[in-house]
């Protein structure tokens, strides 16, 4: 006889309920496994082979007249393009993700069936998240370490700068937040529309705009810096800076339009003593990305709390 038979006090121990998840989610969370491997691989690719070659042909077809653009310089930057778009749109897969999950929970019953297990709403909901929430913050710090890794590792010049939104937003924390926007989003929309295929639109939709919104408002989420300079020198604008607004100076100290292109008469009548640029330099970047990571986090808190709070009155 076993323990158990002789024991009938002892119980079998429930299940633990983040394995439940893993089994109910191991497809969604193996293709997000092989997309932070792809993205890793390309990103370690450019670091290594890829980024020693293109620096290699750089210096080899440089000559006085300019530099050739070799095929091992277009295979780097388009690896790193490539795995930056793609960290791009990992909020959107998550959108889709919990959009879907959520919606077909309970479309299908199953979520009221784990409801009668004797496991609350709330925790039901907080365990379908959690353990997403989990690896989607793991894969994608790795994705930002190994992008600030590639980053500077290669002199190979091309036209992304560090306030490109794809550059930005993969190369800091909302490479890591956004993801998780994207499942605060998603859920909300899930138990908003209880289908799938409206609960992915109206999640895509959400994001977008809101993803837009914040790149429109990011240049001014922090101070510009202001330079002036004299007439004689025209405008002073510094390398590698995001330039907001610029324009003319008068006597006074006010700026107007630049509307004389630098015309002496013009210039003198419309009392222009100089010219000002407003930019943000280099430093600046973790300013701003930090504070669009705290409007980020907030959007999401308030989404999740909405979910919560919805999920608590349907079920009440």
């Amino acid at each position: 006889m076993t323990a158990l038979a002789a024991n009938p006090a002892v119980r079998p121990r429930p299940a633990r309920a983040w394995r439940a998840v893993l089994r109910l989610q191991r497809g969604a969370l193996i293709v997000w496994g092989v997309f932070v491997a792809v993205v890793s691989g390309l990103l370690l690719w450019a670091y290594g082979p890829g980024g020693s070659a293109a620096r290699a042909d750089r210096r080899r077809t440089c000559t006085a007249h300019g530099c050739d653009w070799s095929g091992a310089v277009s295979l780097y930057h388009a690896a790193r393009a490539v795995a930056e778009s793609a960290i791009g749109w990992a909020p959107y897969l998550a959108a889709i993700f919990a959009g879907a999950l959520l919606a077909r929970e309970l479309e299908r019953g199953t979520a009221r069936l784990a409801w009668t297990q004797s496991v609350s709403p709330t925790r039901w909901l907080a365990t379908t998240l959690a353990v997403p929430a989990a690896l989607v913050i793991a894969g994608a710090t790795l994705l930002v370490l190994l992008h600030r890794l590639l980053s500077g590792a290669h002199p190979v010049p091309d036209s992304r700068h560090w306030w490109t939104d794809e550059t930005f937003t993969a190369n800091g924390t909302l490479a890591i937040v956004h993801p998780l926007l994207g499942l605060a989003v998603g859920t909300l929309a899930g138990l908003l529309t209880r289908r799938a295929p409206s609960a992915v639109g109206l999640s895509i939709a959400v994001l977008g705009l809101t993803r837009t919104a914040l790149t429109h408002a990011r240049p001014h989420l922090w101070p510009w810096v202001t330079r002036t300079s004299p007439l004689h020198t025209g405008y002073d604008t510094p390398r590698d800076v995001l330039v907001g607004d610029r324009g003319a100076l008068t006597s006074g100290g006010g700026h107007v339009s630049d509307a004389c292109f630098e015309q002496t008469r013009c210039l003198t009548s419309s009392d222009i003593t100089g010219y000002y640029v407003q930019y943000h330099p280099a430093s600046h970047f973790w300013p701003l990305q930090l504070v669009e990571t705290g409007i980020a986090l907030a959007l999401t808190a308030l989404a999740l709390g909405a979910a919560f709070t919805l999920l608590r009155r349907r079920t009440a």
